[in-house]
């Protein structure tokens, strides 16, 4: 049989989202009932890291407890890799071992390439270009508080990255619109929006960029954020920090949007940069629902790829 790979939203059909969305929904309930759900006993998921992680590690290391399977955490310090045994090579002795891998790394590419030798599902805990379990939290997070995602507005505030491009894609795949307001030369992969866009027209979706925060905010549903300065990009932290000073999310930019808009931040946040504690600590803000949900979606993902 092929194995299945999640790399990217792109690799994800519209009704395979609905799928894992309804069934995070389900185990989310399952867990704050207290019922236990050993359908993952017996398998060994393996998480190699080259980027620091807080939720990714964690909520992967936690669902594949709590549906009774063991996790390892493997630096890539600490394995051959360091000392030139290749993806390729270790990716075949690994797949001996393990019954998934989550990889976490730099290039887009590098991800591709563990994938092509793997013989175990690779799933993408976050790479320059993509970030998709992120974004199956975060859709989660959106129908919880609305009860849908088709013909809902998502305004994205800042740097057209690896998050930007995987909302980008989410929103092509659920009939979502999606307006981002990114400073120039900071937009979105203009690939990874036409190809979304071709999408989107099939699902009623619509992808806009502008560089004029207050546009993208008018009559949203969500105001959604990053961080300016992402990891491997600290060179540029200087720069940054003048470029994206008008797209911070605060209570100005909050009033464009819809009254009963919500506030997302995929973290971790720097607070009075990309958003003011004040937004971030208020009403209007799901950015802990959002973060606890990557838990539920991750568990969704494993039982998806590894049953």
């Amino acid at each position: 049989m092929r194995v299945r790979h999640l790399l990217s939203i792109a690799d994800l059909t519209s009704e395979e989202i609905e799928q894992l969305l309804t069934r995070a929904g389900l185990l989310k309930s399952e867990r704050r009932l207290g019922k236990r759900n050993p359908s993952l006993a017996g398998k060994t998921l393996g998480l190699l890291f080259s980027k620091s992680s807080t939720r990714t590690r964690v909520s992967f290391e936690a669902a594949t407890a709590q549906l009774g399977g063991t996790s390892l955490f493997l630096s890539a310090q600490d394995l051959q890799l360091k000392r030139g045994e290749t993806i390729a090579d270790t990716a075949r002795v690994l797949s001996r071992y393990l019954d998934g891998l989550v990889i976490r790394t730099f290039g887009h590419d590098l991800i591709e390439e563990w994938a092509a030798s793997a013989t175990v599902p690779v799933i993408n805990g976050l790479t320059d270009l993509h970030h998709p379990c992120q974004v199956l939290g975060d859709l989660m997070t959106i129908r919880e508080r609305y009860g849908t995602l088709k013909d809902l507005e998502i305004a994205y505030i800042g740097d057209g990255n690896n998050v930007a491009h995987s909302l980008i894609e989410a929103a092509a795949k659920t009939g979502m619109r999606i307006h981002l307001a990114c400073p120039k030369g900071y937009e979105p992969s203009p690939l990874i929006v036409e190809a979304s866009r071709g999408v989107a027209k099939r699902t009623g979706g619509r992808i806009e960029i502008t560089q004029d925060p207050l546009r993208a905010a008018r009559g949203a549903d969500v105001l959604y954020t990053d961080v300016w300065i992402s990891m491997g990009k600290e060179s540029e932290a200087k720069l940054r920090m003048k470029r994206f000073k008008p797209y911070q999310i605060n209570d100005k930019l909050l009033s464009a949007a819809k009254p009963t808009a919500c506030v997302m931040h995929c973290l971790p946040a720097h607070r009075g940069l990309e958003i003011t504690a004040e937004v971030m600590d208020g009403k209007q803000s799901v950015i802990w629902d959002q973060a606890e949900n990557r838990l539920h979606v991750q568990k969704a993902i494993l039982e998806w790829l590894l049953l």
